[in-house]
């Protein structure tokens, strides 16, 4: 099946060999964000919430660089430096999702860097494309 990477304008240097987003078929695979922005550097070292938000911020880009909507995103890997964090990156989230809600999963993990609080990694259904 023919795949197509999908790299917003924007997108923060990778951290290692991959694509923001591929789309195979109609389905898009958006990459674990991280909150960073343009040049690299951490968004809201040390606060979740800014965190989440960056990280959605950077997800929507992708999703809408390959022509899609949040609407569109129907599974969510999340992963949290602290558990401690869950509430407040659920606040940000429920901003983002405030309805028909993605099937998920949050986990506790080691981030890539020790400033990271937050990663999400996506799947969305581009059924139109």
């Amino acid at each position: 099946m023919p795949r197509k990477p999908i790299i917003p304008n924007g997108s923060p240097p990778p951290l290692a060999p991959y694509s923001p987003g591929v789309i195979a078929g109609d389905t898009l695979y958006v990459s674990g964000m991280l909150a960073m922005d343009t040049s690299g550097r951490t968004i809201g070292e040390g606060d979740v919430a800014a965190q989440t938000r960056a990280v959605l911020e950077a997800i929507k880009s992708v999703v809408e660089a390959a022509g899609g909507t949040m609407d569109d995103v129907t599974f969510n890997s999340i992963f949290l430096k602290d558990l401690a964090d869950y509430q407040a990156m659920n606040v940000v989230y429920r901003e983002y999702f405030p309805e028909k809600f993605p099937a998920r999963y949050c986990i506790r993990a080691d981030l890539v860097k020790p400033e990271f609080l937050v990663e999400i990694a996506s799947i969305a259904h581009l059924s139109t494309k």
